[in-house]
Protein backbone atom coordinates (compact mmCIF):
# COMPACT_ATOMS: atom_id res chain seq x y z
CA UNK A 1 0.00 0.00 0.00
CA UNK A 2 1.36 3.91 -1.17
CA UNK A 3 0.95 6.23 1.85
CA UNK A 4 -0.43 9.79 1.24
CA UNK A 5 1.75 12.19 1.33
CA UNK A 6 1.25 15.21 4.12
CA UNK A 7 0.59 17.70 1.20
CA UNK A 8 -2.38 15.24 -0.15
CA UNK A 9 -4.03 14.20 3.47
CA UNK A 10 -3.39 17.96 4.44
CA UNK A 11 -5.06 19.11 1.36
CA UNK A 12 -8.20 16.60 1.75
CA UNK A 13 -8.64 17.01 5.39
CA UNK A 14 -9.17 20.73 4.78
CA UNK A 15 -11.31 20.47 1.70
CA UNK A 16 -12.89 18.17 3.68
CA UNK A 17 -12.85 20.67 7.00
CA UNK A 18 -14.00 23.78 4.69
CA UNK A 19 -17.07 21.82 3.20
CA UNK A 20 -18.56 20.65 6.65
CA UNK A 21 -17.84 17.29 6.11
CA UNK A 22 -20.09 14.28 5.13
CA UNK A 23 -22.84 15.87 7.57
CA UNK A 24 -24.82 17.29 5.26
CA UNK A 25 -23.85 15.08 2.31
CA UNK A 26 -20.31 14.45 1.47
CA UNK A 27 -18.58 16.65 -1.41
CA UNK A 28 -15.21 16.11 0.22
CA UNK A 29 -13.13 12.83 0.38
CA UNK A 30 -12.08 11.62 3.92
CA UNK A 31 -8.71 10.57 4.13
CA UNK A 32 -9.75 6.81 4.46
CA UNK A 33 -11.15 7.12 0.98
CA UNK A 34 -8.07 8.32 -0.58
CA UNK A 35 -6.04 5.69 1.32
CA UNK A 36 -8.66 3.08 0.03
CA UNK A 37 -8.04 4.62 -4.06
CA UNK A 38 -4.63 4.02 -3.57
CA UNK A 39 -4.81 0.67 -3.01
CA UNK A 40 -5.89 -0.17 -6.53
CA UNK A 41 -3.74 -0.39 -9.28
CA UNK A 42 -0.97 2.22 -9.63
CA UNK A 43 0.09 1.85 -13.24
CA UNK A 44 -2.87 2.43 -15.79
CA UNK A 45 -5.98 4.91 -16.02
CA UNK A 46 -8.02 5.57 -13.46
CA UNK A 47 -11.99 6.18 -14.81
CA UNK A 48 -13.57 8.56 -12.06
CA UNK A 49 -17.34 7.99 -12.04
CA UNK A 50 -18.79 11.43 -10.65
CA UNK A 51 -22.37 11.14 -9.10
CA UNK A 52 -23.60 14.46 -8.58
CA UNK A 53 -26.76 15.92 -7.12
CA UNK A 54 -26.75 20.34 -6.56
CA UNK A 55 -28.73 22.32 -4.50
CA UNK A 56 -31.96 23.77 -5.58
CA UNK A 57 -30.31 27.59 -5.49
CA UNK A 58 -26.51 28.15 -4.66
CA UNK A 59 -24.44 29.12 -1.94
CA UNK A 60 -22.19 32.15 -1.86
CA UNK A 61 -20.16 33.94 -4.01
CA UNK A 62 -23.24 32.09 -6.75
CA UNK A 63 -26.11 33.26 -4.36
CA UNK A 64 -28.90 34.08 -7.42
CA UNK A 65 -27.73 30.81 -9.41
CA UNK A 66 -29.01 27.28 -9.30
CA UNK A 67 -26.65 24.62 -7.48
CA UNK A 68 -26.49 23.22 -11.27
CA UNK A 69 -25.70 26.67 -12.95
CA UNK A 70 -22.80 26.94 -9.81
CA UNK A 71 -21.35 23.44 -10.45
CA UNK A 72 -21.44 24.67 -14.15
CA UNK A 73 -18.63 27.02 -13.61
CA UNK A 74 -16.90 25.11 -11.38
CA UNK A 75 -17.42 22.22 -14.15
CA UNK A 76 -15.49 24.65 -17.25
CA UNK A 77 -12.70 25.63 -15.42
CA UNK A 78 -11.62 22.21 -14.19
CA UNK A 79 -12.20 20.06 -17.59
CA UNK A 80 -10.15 22.83 -19.24
CA UNK A 81 -7.53 22.08 -16.20
CA UNK A 82 -7.56 19.02 -16.13
CA UNK A 83 -7.64 18.30 -19.98
CA UNK A 84 -4.68 20.37 -19.77
CA UNK A 85 -2.80 17.94 -17.73
CA UNK A 86 -3.67 14.48 -19.68
CA UNK A 87 -6.93 13.61 -18.12
CA UNK A 88 -9.68 13.82 -20.47
CA UNK A 89 -13.57 13.88 -20.34
CA UNK A 90 -14.84 10.78 -21.53
CA UNK A 91 -18.82 11.21 -20.84
CA UNK A 92 -21.32 13.70 -19.15
CA UNK A 93 -25.07 13.68 -19.18
CA UNK A 94 -27.99 14.17 -17.08
CA UNK A 95 -29.74 11.39 -14.64
CA UNK A 96 -33.79 10.95 -16.84
CA UNK A 97 -34.39 7.63 -14.51
CA UNK A 98 -33.33 4.85 -12.43
CA UNK A 99 -34.08 1.80 -14.64
CA UNK A 100 -32.67 -0.93 -11.75
CA UNK A 101 -31.75 -0.09 -8.13
CA UNK A 102 -33.10 0.75 -5.07
CA UNK A 103 -32.05 3.89 -3.08
CA UNK A 104 -33.19 6.43 -1.35
CA UNK A 105 -30.08 8.20 -2.88
CA UNK A 106 -30.60 10.19 -6.20
CA UNK A 107 -28.42 12.40 -8.25
CA UNK A 108 -28.59 14.87 -11.60
CA UNK A 109 -25.48 13.94 -13.26
CA UNK A 110 -23.28 11.78 -13.92
CA UNK A 111 -19.78 12.18 -15.49
CA UNK A 112 -16.88 10.09 -16.54
CA UNK A 113 -13.08 11.88 -16.45
CA UNK A 114 -10.39 9.74 -17.59
CA UNK A 115 -6.87 10.20 -15.58
CA UNK A 116 -4.06 8.82 -16.56
CA UNK A 117 -3.14 7.04 -13.07
CA UNK A 118 -4.42 7.27 -9.29
CA UNK A 119 -1.20 9.19 -8.42
CA UNK A 120 -1.66 11.97 -11.28
CA UNK A 121 -5.49 11.92 -9.81
CA UNK A 122 -4.52 13.15 -6.90
CA UNK A 123 -1.21 15.52 -8.34
CA UNK A 124 -3.95 16.82 -10.69
CA UNK A 125 -6.55 17.63 -8.17
CA UNK A 126 -4.25 19.16 -5.67
CA UNK A 127 -3.06 21.61 -7.48
CA UNK A 128 -3.68 25.19 -5.75
CA UNK A 129 -6.29 26.34 -8.97
CA UNK A 130 -8.53 23.63 -8.10
CA UNK A 131 -9.13 25.28 -4.78
CA UNK A 132 -9.27 28.47 -6.43
CA UNK A 133 -12.06 26.94 -8.63
CA UNK A 134 -14.15 25.14 -5.75
CA UNK A 135 -15.44 27.45 -4.51
CA UNK A 136 -17.88 27.34 -7.19
CA UNK A 137 -18.17 23.36 -6.87
CA UNK A 138 -19.29 23.98 -3.20
CA UNK A 139 -21.79 26.75 -3.57
CA UNK A 140 -23.72 24.29 -6.02
CA UNK A 141 -23.45 21.31 -5.38
CA UNK A 142 -25.10 19.05 -2.37
CA UNK A 143 -23.84 15.58 -2.58
CA UNK A 144 -21.32 13.82 -4.30
CA UNK A 145 -20.38 9.98 -4.98
CA UNK A 146 -16.84 9.34 -7.01
CA UNK A 147 -16.21 6.06 -7.63
CA UNK A 148 -12.87 4.82 -8.69
CA UNK A 149 -12.86 2.36 -11.14
CA UNK A 150 -10.07 0.45 -13.33
CA UNK A 151 -11.62 -1.68 -16.91
CA UNK A 152 -11.92 -5.02 -16.16
CA UNK A 153 -8.83 -6.10 -18.59
CA UNK A 154 -6.62 -4.03 -16.77
CA UNK A 155 -7.25 -5.86 -13.22
CA UNK A 156 -7.29 -8.84 -15.48
CA UNK A 157 -3.46 -8.08 -16.54
CA UNK A 158 -2.50 -6.63 -13.20
CA UNK A 159 -3.64 -10.25 -11.76
CA UNK A 160 -1.59 -12.14 -14.08
CA UNK A 161 1.69 -9.93 -13.82
CA UNK A 162 1.17 -10.55 -9.99
CA UNK A 163 1.03 -14.27 -10.59
CA UNK A 164 3.80 -14.86 -13.01
CA UNK A 165 5.66 -12.43 -10.47
CA UNK A 166 5.22 -15.26 -7.58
Amino acid sequence: MRHLSTATFTFFTVALLATGGAAMGQIAPEPAQIEELMKGPAEGPVVMVNLLRFKKEADAPDEGLTGEEAYGRYGAQMVQWVTSQGARLIWSGRVDSVVIGDTDEYFHTIALMEYPSRAEFLRIIGDPRVAEYSVHRTAGLDMQWLIATTTTFELAQATANEDSDD
